[in-house]
């Protein structure tokens, strides 16, 4: 990372927020469903699929976690009315997590019976440590009545592959990531390569216990793996789908695509972008250069 990235995360929190909107804008959809749905389009065009999340955690309030399902219903709604390549992504902590862990359950499995309606799909996505056994109940207990919900690995956390070994016999679907929250040295593996190398550990566990599997990242040594691991077992690529997020890598997006690569492409939308880009931006420090970039254009 180059001083003035560094310079840039560090100080994010008195960045402009103005100036990181504008920054913001490649990796969020938009304030509203409306513009989120057009994303789709725009992606569907290209050949690739999307997986529709609205932005938003950590709510304690029932009605505004309520209000959250009813906009994915909307959302799932949509999808169908448009026969649009989408499903759907949920945070647990914005459906009501850390208000009560059986409202919480209510709410997915009410969502994910909506989108069994539309023929359609629910990732459960996953969130810091706190909240792994929690997330993994709610899947296991919801996914034995439904079969269209499925659930995020991280390949930093030392428990993953232990927690691969507990996944459900039948229709298991994982999203396989490396992981972005800061997490204690005794959870979390630390060290690029080491990470790099857990996550294709994980992926080959996922593989050969017959788990359909998101290949979550914008690292081509990983995607070169992935592909590699799967032409060596022989994995064809109605097993497997490759995920991005909106804004990061077009151009390998694009290669990925051409290729003939099932591609699926993380669509953020809602008017809780702020805390979501400053995490992304975190994440990738190389995106700091456009922020730097705009504050000496002005906000």
């Amino acid at each position: 990372m180059g001083l003035a990235s560094w310079l840039i995360v560090k100080g994010l929190p008195l960045v402009p927020k103005a100036i990181v909107g504008r920054v913001a804008s490649r990796y969020v959809a938009g304030a509203n469903l409306d513009a989120a749905l057009a994303t789709v389009e725009k992606l569907a065009g290209e050949g690739a699929m999307a997986t529709l999340d609205l932005l938003g955690e950590e709510v304690h309030d029932q009605a505004r976690a309520t209000a959250a399902v009813a906009e994915y219903e909307r959302m799932l709604d949509a999808i169908a009315a448009r026969a649009l390549p989408s499903n759907v992504s949920i945070k647990l902590s914005l459906l009501g997590l850390k208000i009560d862990e059986s409202f919480c359950r209510g709410n997915v499995e009410r969502l994910v019976a909506a989108a069994g309606r539309h023929g359609n799909f629910v990732r459960i996505d996953m969130e810091d440590a706190s909240t792994t056994d929690a997330t993994l109940r709610i899947y296991r207990d919801v996914q034995a009545r439904h079969r269209n919900l499925g659930v995020v690995f991280q390949a930093y956390m030392r428990r993953t592959l232990r927690d691969i070994e507990e996944l459900p016999r039948q229709s298991a679907n994982v999203r396989l990531c490396k992981g972005i929250y800061v997490e204690p040295r005794a959870v979390a593996w630390k060290g690029h390569e080491t990470v790099r190398l857990n996550y294709l550990q994980a992926l080959e566990k996922l593989f050969t216990r017959g788990v359909y599997v998101g290949i979550a990242t914008h690292d081509e040594h990983l995607v070169c793996g992935a592909v590699a691991l799967a032409d060596r077992l022989g994995i064809g690529p109605e097993r497997y789908e490759i995920q991005m997020l909106l804004g990061v890598e077009p151009e390998l997006r694009r290669i990925l695509l051409a290729g003939g690569h099932r591609l699926r492409v993380y669509v953020p939308y809602g008017r809780d972008w702020y805390p979501y880009s400053v995490r992304r931006l975190r994440e990738n420090p190389e995106v700091a250069k456009h922020v730097l970039k705009a504050m000496f254009r002005g906000a």
